[in-house]
C-alpha cells in the first residue's frame, strides 16, 4: 500500500495514521521501539508493516501484479499500491463519509505535529506531499504516472524500469480496479481487526 491507503486503513488515532504514512521511512527492528520513536508511533508502523503483509498475500493483490508487465514485473508492487491508491481517491465516497479533502487536510496536520520525532529522510517528502496535496491528487490518473516517473528517477536506484509505469494503469484499468474494489474491504477489516485486538485485554483480564 501507498501513502492514501495506509493514512486510511490506520484509523482516526493519529499515532496510527502517523506510523500508517511514515512507516517505510523506519528500518529494522521496532520492538522494542528504537530510541527516540514514541511507542505509540512504533505502533503505527507495525500495523503498516502487517498491512504490507497482507496484502503480499492477498488474491486480489496477486492478481494485480500479475496484470503488470513483465518488463516492469520487479517494480510491480510499487506500482500496484500507487494504483490502488488511485482507485481509493477515485472512489473515496464509498469508503468514507468524510470528504477526502478534509482527511488528507487532517492527515497533514496530525503528520506536522510530530514531524520532528520522525526520522528526517521523511521531512522533504512530507513538505512536498502537503505542499501539493499528494493525498487528494492520486485521484486522478495524470498524477499517478507523474509520481511514478519522479520515483523512477529520484527514488529508485538507476537504472531502473519504473518510468512509464503510468501507461499500464490506463493498459488494464478496468482489471486494475476490479481487484482493486475485491481487495480494500478485505484490507479495511484486517486492519480494524488488528487495531480491535491490540486495545482489547486479555480474555483472562476481563470480568
Amino acid at each position: 500500500m501507498n501513502f492514501l491507503a495506509h493514512a486510511w486503513l490506520a484509523g482516526p488515532l493519529a499515532t496510527d495514521r502517523i506510523g500508517g504514512v511514515v512507516g517505510d521511512f523506519v528500518k529494522g527492528i521496532i520492538v522494542p521501539p528504537p530510541p527516540g520513536l514514541d511507542p505509540a508511533l512504533a505502533e503505527g508502523v507495525m500495523l503498516h508493516r502487517r498491512i504490507d503483509s497482507f496484502a503480499d498475500g492477498h488474491p486480489a493483490f496477486l492478481r494485480s501484479r500479475a496484470r503488470v508487465s513483465e518488463a516492469r514485473r520487479r517494480v510491480g508492487g510499487i506500482m500496484v499500491d500507487m494504483f490502488y491508491d488511485h482507485f481509493l481517491a477515485r472512489h473515496w465516497k464509498h469508503f468514507d463519509a468524510q470528504a477526502l479533502e478534509t482527511f488528507t487536510t487532517e492527515t497533514y496536520a496530525m503528520i506536522r505535529l510530530r514531524l520532528g520525532e520522525l526520522p528526517a529522510a521523511f521531512t522533504p517528502v512530507f513538505e512536498r506531499m502537503a505542499e501539493h496535496d499528494w493525498l487528494s491528487s492520486y485521484r486522478e490518473a495524470d498524477s499517478i504516472t507523474l509520481a511514478l516517473d519522479r520515483m523512477a528517477e529520484f527514488r529508485l536506484r538507476q537504472p531502473n524500469p519504473l518510468a512509464g509505469a503510468g501507461e499500464e494503469l490506463r493498459q488494464h484499468y478496468a482489471g486494475f480496479e476490479s481487484d482493486f474494489l475485491a481487495f480494500m474491504p478485505d484490507a479495511a477489516a484486517f486492519a480494524t481487526a488488528h487495531r480491535t485486538r491490540r486495545t482489547s485485554p486479555p480474555a483472562s483480564a476481563r470480568p
